[in-house]
């Protein structure tokens, strides 16, 4: 876990206890100093609070005596926890991973207020959204900070993290070092599992940004309303000052007439939004826009990104970076060169007569608009891959998979990251329903389903990998092997003659 330079104040581990309210049999609170919190065992420093909270199979209290060995000199845990651990003072609070953001952000002084922050949520494009918020910023000289699925970023350089948005103590250290390092905006991808999970506990956005939702991650949610209601609640004085949304959808609809913060409403052509569309017009080098924002801005510049749904991304991204303080002459001068988030319809251009992509849709409504996109692009045949990630939600396969057969002129059903589960299983469950015609294919193999599509290409012809994205590894029955989709499809096209 990165952490800032600058040491920290130390507060008493009664301090803490008065913050969280938490009950603690120790006799002598006040004689024990805070100086970190970690939620991982292996993270803990010397000085820290270990927060312990309860996992799927083993409690986290279990790991207490690791935590101590690497320096922890408390924990905070449930109650349960509190009755596993006996060798450190203990503060129990009902829910220790809800708490321990709120301990973490107040330890390091609540660093994201220090920054302009912004938080991106939506099934789509919160990685494209977020990549472009910091590509303009970056461009526009004011130094920033990126959090996301492809990558983290302080400035320009690159930080390793696990997942989409980390857990609540690593953000907040991540915060502080940003902070420390002088970066003045942060910009940050917030799953809805980050929040259900309570991943940016002690986090505030000066932003809170809503892309649009459907069907994703029903596993975990188990329903849409489920769903939606863990992406409302990014939309709150707990969390937000200010929210963006694009009103371009039913679930928009919905988050607006419950919103409780100001609202700045964007839209592709809606002509009473804060920020729309005033010309698109489509063309051999790309698409000239012409964006009208509030107080009379108009924007006018060119972009290469493709498609309607990277429209709203860039519409966005644009109304952001105008609210942060960026000039809209220096916007238009860098939207042009804006290329977009890793994997997101990311060409492999070997010379080939054909256009070659990679995209991470994932979800059914992806899926249907990526390829109504390439449909509208191409002359040719629209040749796409396609498989669904195991131990995740089900009930999308039959969808994605319908999807896939719809939108292509030749669909190939294969694997994607299978997990634990049958790969011929998970891609039976995509075909469930459907009646195959001559132009599909089903190849449980990637790699021979990769070389399969970039064999059937003709001239003009597009070949569009879906689901990985920018995703080095492939997950078989636990183990993660070397798989890049780009560099399989690269290697694919190199060796046909």
């Amino acid at each position: 876990m990165l952490r800032p330079h600058d040491p920290i104040t130390g507060r008493t581990l009664r301090a803490v206890s008065e913050l969280t309210s938490a009950f603690s049999k120790y006799p002598d609170l006040e004689s024990i100093t805070i100086t970190g919190v970690a939620i991982d065992s292996h993270q803990v420093e010397p000085g820290d609070l270990f927060v312990a909270v309860a996992g799927a199979k083993v409690h986290g209290a279990t790991y207490a005596g690791n935590a101590k060995l690497n320096g922890a000199v408390a924990v905070l845990t449930d109650e349960v926890g509190a009755g596993i651990i006996t060798d450190l003072p203990v503060l129990a609070v009902a829910n220790p991973r809800a708490t321990a953001g709120a301990i973490a952000a107040w330890l390091h002084k609540e660093p994201m207020r220090d920054m302009f922050s912004v938080g991106v949520t939506g099934t789509n494009g919160k990685t494209t959204v977020t990549t472009l918020l910091y590509q303009i910023a970056m461009a526009a000289s004011q130094q920033s900070g990126l959090i996301g699925t492809v990558q983290t970023r302080i400035g320009s350089e690159v930080i390793e993290t696990l997942r989409t948005t980390p857990e609540a103590p690593e953000l907040q250290s991540l915060a502080a070092v940003m902070r420390e390092r002088h970066i003045r905006n942060i910009f940050m991808e917030v799953s809805s599992h980050a929040v259900s999970l309570n991943r940016i506990g002690g986090s505030h956005f000066d932003i809170a940004a809503f892309t649009n939702l459907s069907q994703d991650h029903l596993d975990f949610h188990t329903d849409m309303d489920s769903y939606f209601a863990a992406k409302a609640a990014l939309f709150t004085h707990k969390y937000a000052d200010t929210a963006y949304i694009n009103i371009d959808s039913s679930w928009a609809k919905k988050l607006l007439e419950i919103q409780e913060l100001p609202v700045v409403r964007i839209s592709r052509h809606t002509k009473s939004a804060d920020w729309y569309f005033d010309r698109i017009e489509s063309g051999a080098r790309g698409t000239s826009i012409a964006i009208r924002g509030t107080g009379g801005i108009l924007i006018e510049t060119s972009t290469k990104l493709v498609g309607d749904f990277n429209l709203d991304n860039l519409l966005m991204a644009i109304a952001i970076c105008v609210a942060s303080g960026i000039d809209p002459v220096d916007i238009a001068a860098i939207t042009p060169t804006l290329s977009g988030a890793e994997g997101r319809l990311e060409k492999v251009d070997l010379g080939q007569s054909f256009t070659a992509l990679v995209d991470y849709a994932h979800s059914p409504d992806s899926v249907k608009s990526v390829l109504e996109t390439l449909r509208k692009g191409t002359s040719g045949k629209v040749i796409a891959l396609l498989g669904c990630g195991g131990d995740r939600d089900k009930s999308k396969r039959p969808l994605m998979g319908a999807a896939l057969l719809a939108g292509s002129d030749l669909a190939i059903f294969t694997s994607d990251n299978p997990r634990s589960e049958d790969p011929t299983q998970i891609i039976n469950e995509m075909i469930s329903g459907l009646t195959l015609p001559s132009n599909s294919v089903v190849e449980v193999d990637r790699k021979r389903a990769i070389e399969l599509a970039v064999a059937a290409a003709k001239p003009d012809d597009v070949v569009v990998l879906l689901g990985k994205g920018h995703e080095s590894g492939q997950e078989i029955a636990g183990v993660k092997h070397n798989f890049d989709d780009r560099l399989v499809l690269a290697a694919a096209i190199e060796a046909t003659p």
